[in-house]
């Protein structure tokens, strides 16, 4: 049985010197370290209000990943 999961693609595409502490951390903590890294993060309300705060250094694709649940007792 598989799932389909909501997640974003997430893409820096604008550098983080010059800009303030906290927009620094921001895309830190994204996972993100320089220009062209890309992540893939779960679509949460979380993460979307970290890429709301940096929307200007950064793009976002949909990223639709199929997972198959895990099944105890299976060969």
């Amino acid at each position: 049985m598989t799932r389909a999961t909501k997640q974003l693609k997430v893409t820096q595409v604008r550098s983080v010197i010059d800009r303030p502490k906290d927009q620094k951390d921001t895309v830190r903590r994204l996972g993100l370290h320089r220009i062209r890294d890309t992540v893939i993060k779960d679509d949460r309300p979380e993460i979307r209000g970290m890429i709301a705060k940096v929307r200007h250094l950064v793009t976002i694709e949909e990223w639709a990943e199929e997972r198959a649940e895990e099944r105890e007792g299976t060969p």
